[in-house]
């Protein structure tokens, strides 16, 4: 099972919120499921960026350490001319995001929130979850 661990917000904000393109500076060749977990490092809530992200997510607990959401990544797209053409990003999803020349778009479908999210170790990159983790 393939996972990727995101900082908080951004973990919650695609389990619970708007976000449904994940900006990197690689590219993946991987497309399918992906578990999404939230890193274990607290966020800095004094940075007005965060701030408006977690107006995003009210009364919403951060996922530090936990594994939020199952999706499946569907694409990844490099931020070229041809995606800013074809690729309709809305306001709060460029909010979400870092959309500059060079970077790679990830495409997250049908994005499931966890009824139960469960701790796990993240890691860099794209990385395995272990069969017994959690109950998923």
């Amino acid at each position: 099972m393939k996972a990727l661990t995101l900082r908080e917000p951004w973990a919650s904000l695609v389990a619970f919120g708007p976000k449904r393109v994940e900006t990197r500076s690689w590219r993946t060749a991987y497309r399918g499921p992906l578990y999404i977990h939230g890193g274990a490092a607290n966020i800095s809530r004094r940075d007005s960026h965060i701030e408006e992200l977690l107006a995003l997510l009210p009364q919403r607990e951060m996922a530090y350490g936990l594994v939020v959401c199952r999706c499946i990544l569907a694409d990844c797209l490099p931020m070229d001319e041809a995606f800013f053409a074809s690729f309709p990003l809305s306001p709060v999803e460029r909010l979400c995001g870092e959309y500059a020349p060079g970077r790679f778009a990830w495409v997250l479908d049908q994005v499931e929130p966890l009824a139960k999210p469960f701790p796990a170790k993240g890691r860099l990159g794209l990385w395995e979850l272990p069969e017994d983790a959690g109950s998923v």
